[in-house]
């Protein structure tokens, strides 16, 4: 049977659950466990496909077209395992599911209640993949924090596990805060007290906490804490503030976490760790011998969230290549073509990221214009792509309201148009293009050079497509595609000739980037904005002379 580690936290949102949860299970992963994390978030949408960016950061898109959580991004990057449908849980997910039923009869007329039935439906998806059989450890998160009142049904779930299974196959980590008040000087425990008081008197009883704080716990405020929430010593985990998320699997295996829940769920024979790749990646982000600008062109860079996966892939790739990527954010709606060059003309390279509507994507093309006839490395992914080919149709091919469908539904050369099996969707949920599609790659091309291969697959999230009524302009005038879907005859990858890095692509590579499988995409754009800086740097240097 599966054990069950369920993740909670207090006093405040934003601790940092999901990278406790994932390092945790990195950490147990490492020592020759099979291990899965989940998250179950309490609002009522069903999932965060319809949620604006600025509410909930980016939406993460699972191979079998999940759109979930950006949390369960973490769970991937740390894990380099697939996560899928099954790992993202919302409250409105729930209702939908137990209210279908109601509506079918499978409840033969009794009164539907939050308990049992919303309660044992939370149960039944918490104890999914622990029923697959193919994990020895199932981490769920519970989103928000204890005592929010749409938290109440996930811990009341929690504590009827706890109470149906045996003490040693299910324990408790409770995140809380410690915070330092300068006046004072000094760290307070009471905001912690009240968190764990709080969630014992819903039933459920921490076994571990886990203690965010700016300064070290000495042992004293350590068995003040263990003392007042009724937890031993060594179960009280210090988790001072990283320098990078990637380095606090390994300041949680300096406190023992992964010890005291082995030993909590008595789970004995485990192998010591294997971090080895793990500790080179980290060496090599802390000791790069070069360093990048590259601008983000984006309409949400006011909050990180929403390019959580692009700016962590690029963490990646700077690692592979032994260089610091240092990420400038350009607001698309603040571009012009009066100040696009004062603007860019310190970058290296210019990624143009995804979004959707017609906000910001004047300043977009703009961006791709200045890449293109500058030389510089460019990289379009989805919206970018598709930006890409609205600069190339206006100002190569002529066509001057060349445009998406999806901003002018008038443009007379709709150079990007809608899916025909979209144009009579009306609901927006979870009815786009989404999850994994293969896409058969031209040899000898620059996409080819980068995966060094003729197939891949990637994850999808978009409406419109690359319209191919006007490929055969595109590829005449040197635009080409060198990836395409053959089943549904779709553009996947454009690529410019005669341009040394220049590559829109419809689909998210972001999404498969891990720590030890660095996506070759941004891998290769990194390596060309390297170049570019390298070269730049020369003809400076030589007129200097």
């Amino acid at each position: 049977m599966a054990k069950y580690i369920f993740v909670t936290g207090g006093v405040t949102s934003s601790l940092g659950k999901g990278i406790i949860a994932a390092s945790l299970a990195k950490l147990l992963q490492s020592r020759g466990l099979k291990v899965t994390i989940q998250k179950f978030d309490p609002y009522i949408n069903v999932d965060p496909g319809t949620l604006n960016p600025y509410e909930h950061g980016e939406c993460y898109v699972t191979d079998d077209g999940a759109e979930t959580d950006l949390d369960l991004g973490h769970y991937e990057r740390f894990l380099n395992l697939p996560t899928s449908q099954a790992n993202n849980v919302t409250t409105g997910r729930i209702y939908q599911t137990v209210i279908n039923k109601e509506r079918e009869g499978d409840y033969l007329g009794k009164t539907v209640q939050v308990v049992p039935h919303i309660t044992d439906e939370i149960k039944r998806r918490m104890m999914l993949l622990g029923n697959s059989g193919n994990f020895d450890i199932i981490i769920t998160e519970l989103g928000g924090t204890v005592g929010d009142i749409e938290s109440l049904p996930f811990v009341e779930a929690v504590r009827q596990i706890q109470w149906e299974l045996p003490e040693e196959d299910c324990i408790v980590v409770h995140l809380t805060l410690i915070p330092y008040l300068k006046a004072a000087k000094e760290l307070k425990t009471k905001p912690t007290q009240h968190s764990v008081r709080l969630l014992s008197q819903e039933g459920v009883h921490p076994n571990v906490i886990v203690c965010r704080t700016e300064k070290p716990l000495n042992q004293e405020l350590r068995r003040k804490i263990a003392l007042f929430c009724n937890v031993k010593p060594e179960a009280v985990i210090e988790a001072m503030d990283a320098n990078s998320i990637y380095e606090v699997p390994l300041k949680m295996l300096q406190e023992g976490l992964d010890v005291i829940v082995l030993k909590k769920l008595r789970i004995n024979g485990y192998a010591a760790p294997e971090l080895t790749k793990w500790n080179s990646f980290l060496q090599k982000l802390a000791t790069p011998k070069h360093k990048v600008n590259i601008g983000l062109i984006g309409k949400y860079v006011e909050l990180q969230d929403a390019y959580k996966s692009i700016l962590e892939a690029f963490v990646h790739a700077g690692a592979g290549n032994q260089c610091k990527v240092q990420i400038v954010n350009v607001h698309s709606e603040h571009l012009s073509p009066k100040n696009v060059h004062e603007k860019l003309k310190d970058l290296d390279g210019l990624l143009v990221a995804p979004g959707f509507g017609a906000r910001g994507v004047d300043g977009k093309i703009e961006a791709v214009k200045y890449a293109r006839e500058n030389k510089m490395p460019f990289f379009g992914i989805c919206l970018g792509m598709q930006m890409a080919v609205i600069e190339f149709g206006r100002n190569v091919l002529g066509w001057s309201d060349a445009h998406s469908t999806e901003m002018d539904s008038a443009t007379t050369h709709p150079v990007i148009a809608l899916m025909e099996e979209q144009k009579k969707i009306k609901n927006k949920g979870g009815t786009m293009r989404l999850g994994a599609y293969d896409c058969d790659i031209e040899k000898e091309s620059l996409a080819h050079q980068i995966y060094d291969n003729t197939q891949i697959s990637e994850r999808h999230r978009h409406r419109w497509e690359f319209n191919n009524n006007y490929l055969s302009d595109y590829t005449n005038a040197g635009l080409i595609p060198s990836g395409k879907n053959t089943i549904k005859n779709l553009v996947e990858i454009v690529e410019l000739k005669d341009h040394p890095f220049f590559i829109g692509v419809q689909y998210h590579p972001e999404l498969k980037s891990t720590v030890e499988n660095p996506h070759p995409l941004f891998v290769g754009f990194v390596k060309a904005a390297r170049a570019f800086s390298e070269s730049n740097k020369s003809a400076s240097d030589k007129q200097t002379v």
